[in-house]
């Protein structure tokens, strides 16, 4: 895998989105999350706990700095994943961690009081910090990075098992959202942690997809031709005709299979009635539409 150069165009942009994600993220935390003791699993919500544990316990009076320790813990990771897995991770994702930890302790600082919530209801905070973790944790990993810890931790214990890595991602965060139901006591723990947890994720899909409006459709009709003029010279949309069987009749069939937005499913709807009001239709959310006419393959591969 090459290395981008330094000083050239994309190097600015990676680690540009990399600066702006691990600030998003850390205020995401400071703010919202951390103040309600959530864990949204990952080292982070460790650190969360290992806060609210040394400060409670009077062995940290002001409590360990989570960014630090996320610091402490993500080091010797990635050393370790490099010698057990290779160097899959790169300068830009020590970079990644390194900088949203600094965030993390230098804006908790700065703060009168550090764990201070911004806003006293939970399933608000729950919100809008899932909504910011997940807008920079998108841009992150849009710069090909990695937040690191326990995406490296699922990636090691992947190498010595089957387990798919999804699958390892998923029980490493859940046991470290149950290990935050242990420590804190209050089931609230977990369910807000849940909620970050989604949240993050469909913000960084966001981040990494787009909001896309455009559907898939499958159409079923005798009068095929007429629509297939619909599409091409009132929509100026293209599509492919599959070929097949009707259960029922074992007639067959050409059935049309297209891509339009969201606003031109209307007007063909509305223009298929119009054909063949007895046509089969099938209306899919498309959330990615890659070729002609739409975002290039080779563009979206360069950006990303």
């Amino acid at each position: 895998m090459y290395q981008k150069k330094l000083t050239t165009k994309q190097w600015f942009i990676d680690y540009g989105l990399i600066t702006i994600g691990s600030l998003v993220m850390a205020i995401g935390y400071v703010f919202f999350i951390t103040p309600h003791k959530i864990v949204p699993g990952g080292v982070y919500g460790l650190g969360i706990i290992f806060y609210y544990f040394t400060k409670e316990s009077g062995i940290w009076p002001g409590g360990f700095p989570i960014g630090m320790f996320n610091l402490i813990v993500n080091i010797p990771l990635t050393y370790l994943a490099v010698k057990l897995i290779g160097p899959r991770f790169g300068v830009k994702t020590i970079y990644g961690f390194v900088s949203s930890s600094v965030f993390m302790d230098v804006i908790t600082m700065m703060r009168e009081i550090g764990d201070a919530p911004l806003v006293d209801d939970v399933l608000l905070s729950s919100i809008f910090g899932g909504v910011l973790s997940g807008i920079g944790l998108g841009f992150i990993f849009k710069a090909k990075a990695t937040s690191g810890g326990s995406d490296i931790i699922a990636m090691i214990i992947t190498k010595y098992t089957r387990i798919p890595i999804g699958q390892m991602l998923i029980w490493v965060d859940t046991a470290i959202v149950l290990v935050g139901l242990i420590a804190f006591k209050d089931w609230q723990v977990p369910l807000y942690s849940m909620i970050v947890i989604y949240i993050t994720g469909r913000a960084v899909d966001l981040i990494l997809e787009g909001e896309n409006y455009n559907k898939a459709l499958i159409i079923i009709s005798d009068k095929h031709e007429e629509i297939k003029k619909i599409i091409i010279s009132d929509l100026e949309r293209g599509g492919t005709y599959l070929k097949g069987t009707g259960m029922f009749s074992n007639k067959e069939k050409n059935i049309i299979f297209t891509v339009v937005s969201r606003r031109e499913v209307a007007i063909l709807e509305e223009n298929i009635n119009r054909i063949d009001p007895r046509a089969f239709i099938t209306i899919m959310n498309a959330s990615e539409i890659l070729g002609e006419g739409f975002q290039s393959l080779k563009h979206k591969v360069e950006d990303f």
